[in-house]
């Protein structure tokens, strides 16, 4: 859990909890979230499954009692006020420039600088040196997926285009035959530090731009800066269960880092086609089963269509209205656990348009049988006592 995590979310307010709460009174609220906001127990929700994690999360963090004990003191340095996109702490400066955010938001180099404001804090050197890594930067891409795919999951290839080592300096910034010199501004390492009156706030550098190198005589390909573009081909796996419009976030799959530091992620915006005959109710699959009129009066061993490919054998009991539902357990979309959801059957009693002679007399002496019900019985009395 990073510092920016304990500053963004208040894991009390989350678990509905005082400050002071104790570990028995924490435990209390979250199985009762938990119980609550459980997928399993919300399939037509989407946004279970995210406010289950949420819980999760807070609980992990303050049921530990050193985790909480961190999250209480980073929280407490800039008094609980830390608001994404700006807003103001203590002693009057911009908690949202101190982390790098201006109107696009933290990003990668927010992370960077956030650990450098910590570092500057507690009298360290956040990540400086000459040779300080620097994470690399997030991508987002798009996908289309088939409705079965995003059900059961499907691999993707990715071409994405990215920042990288030049190929001509090798990274170094430096024209071929020269080399770097160390930054006279921050003696190399990277940063320079801002007194703020109680403590100090440490920044890149504004000579090197936090490279902590000087390029005399620049690479003419990449301009001194080290960096050129690169094409390089990611495959990875789209998890099965997705919803159309989802993000998906693959760690370590994005641009690459710098002198060491790691990765960025991808994020991945899935769009699902729509399914002629199957549709989603969270985890579970739908479909609507026409069924004749006498199947549905007399009952009848029915063969449907899953999204697998592999038929299976429904049994519609006697007297079965339309519009009733069937379970066959299973048949669903994918779930992160490995097991799957349901096929959700609806049953629909389909009415024919046209009837030849001894069909239609077959139903008139139906109709002759069963006079002595009518279905409608009651109804007006009920729509008049409401």
């Amino acid at each position: 859990m990073s510092t920016k995590d304990y500053l963004e979310k208040d894991y009390y307010k989350v678990l509905g909890v005082s400050k002071t709460a104790s570990k028995d009174e924490i435990k209390q609220s979250y199985r009762k979230l938990a119980r609550e906001n459980h997928p399993d127990a919300n399939a037509d929700d989407p946004g279970a499954a995210d406010r289950f994690k949420e819980i999760s999360e807070a609980y992990n963090v303050l049921s530990d009692e050193k985790r909480r004990k961190e999250y209480d003191d980073a929280r407490s340095l800039f008094g609980g006020s830390y608001r994404p996109g700006g807003g103001t702490g203590p002693g009057g400066f911009d908690v949202g420039d101190l982390f790098g955010q201006g109107a696009g938001g933290a990003g990668a180099s927010g992370g960077e600088r956030l650990s450098d404001l910590f570092g500057g804090l507690f009298g360290g050197r956040g990540r400086g040196g000459a040779t300080r890594s620097r994470r690399g930067a997030d991508v987002e891409t798009e996908t289309k997926l088939t409705f079965r795919e995003a059900a059961e999951g499907a691999t993707r290839s990715f071409q994405l285009a990215s920042e990288s080592a030049c190929p001509t300096c090798k990274g170094t910034g430096a024209k071929s035959g020269t080399a770097p010199r160390m930054c006279p501004k921050c003696s190399g390492t990277g940063h320079e530090n801002t007194n703020l009156g109680g403590f100090s706030l440490s920044e890149p550098c504004s000579e090197c731009k936090g490279r902590g190198l000087v390029v005399d005589d620049p690479c003419a390909t990449c301009n001194g800066s080290g960096r050129g573009k690169s094409t390089r081909t990611v495959q990875t796996r789209i998890p099965g269960g997705v919803a159309d419009g989802q993000r998906i976030r693959i760690k370590g799959k994005g641009a690459p880092g710098e002198n060491g530091g790691p990765a960025g992620d991808l994020y991945v915006v899935v769009h699902v086609k729509e399914h002629p005959v199957f549709g989603r109710s969270g985890d579970n699959v739908t479909i609507t089963v026409p069924v004749t009129f006498p199947e549905a009066v007399l009952g009848a061993d029915v063969r449907i269509p899953t999204l697998n490919g592999f038929p299976v054998t429904v049994k519609i009991p006697p007297g079965t209205q339309n519009g009733h539902k069937l379970r066959v357990r299973g048949k669903g979309a994918n779930r992160k656990d490995g097991t799957a959801g349901d096929m959700l059957v609806t049953i629909e009693v389909a009415v024919p348009r046209n009837l030849n002679g001894d069909a239609r007399e077959a139903l008139e002496k139906f109709r002759a049988a069963t006079s002595d019900y009518d279905p409608r019985d009651g109804l007006e009395s009920r729509a008049k006592g409401a």
